[in-house]
């Protein structure tokens, strides 16, 4: 009986090791950490922040956000899924890498294996390479849709890194005509200029 056990656990428990060896190891860019040390430097900095709302293209407030509050203000973009975590970049696949000559960057994508049990359909960055440095990331693009029996919402998130970040929401309840919000939060904006 002995003999008959380690007959059968051995072989068991080498292919058990194998088959998580086959698994790939993903070292995809975690967008969220970029997004969490560029709201910690707004945090502990003296930019004045200020948050424009435009409702189906017509502005209607101009508010300044303390910075105790930035972080609730960016809290669509810190809701990423980390591609960082194994278990999530189990989820995603890495898009072909571009060179874009035209604007000289790079865009690095990445997109949900299965895009119907994913909210967040689409993940880019891009980067300007720097000859004998790291790249330097420049926009961060998002694009996230949540659709249901009785609602439905598509985001389009735009982080311009040190600088400012937008989302256009467009919502649709059932019976009820789209409305689209853009929010746009701006921080060292003039620098740019």
């Amino acid at each position: 009986m002995k003999n008959y056990l380690v007959g059968v656990l051995v072989p068991l428990v080498l292919f058990s090791c194998k088959s998580k060896e086959k698994k790939e190891d993903k070292h995809f860019i975690s967008f969220v950490s970029l997004i969490r040390s560029q709201v910690a430097h707004v945090d502990s900095s003296l930019y004045s922040i200020v948050k424009i709302v435009y409702t189906d293209s017509i502005h209607t407030d101009t508010t300044y956000i303390p910075r105790e509050q930035f972080e609730e203000v960016a809290r669509d973009f810190l809701a990423l899924p980390d591609l960082s975590d194994p278990e999530v970049a189990a989820r995603f696949k890495e898009e072909p890498i571009i060179y874009d000559t035209l604007i000289n960057q790079v865009i690095i994508s990445y997109a949900p294996l299965d895009p119907k049990k994913e909210e967040f359909k689409s993940q880019q960055l891009l980067a300007t390479p720097v000859p004998g440095e790291e790249s330097r990331v420049n926009n961060i693009i998002i694009t996230r849709e949540i659709s249901n029996r009785d609602s439905f919402l598509h985001q389009k998130m735009l982080w311009q890194m040190n600088r400012s970040f937008q989302v256009t929401t467009t919502r649709q309840k059932v019976g009820k005509p789209e409305i689209t919000t853009t929010t746009r939060v701006t921080w060292n904006e003039d620098v740019y200029k």
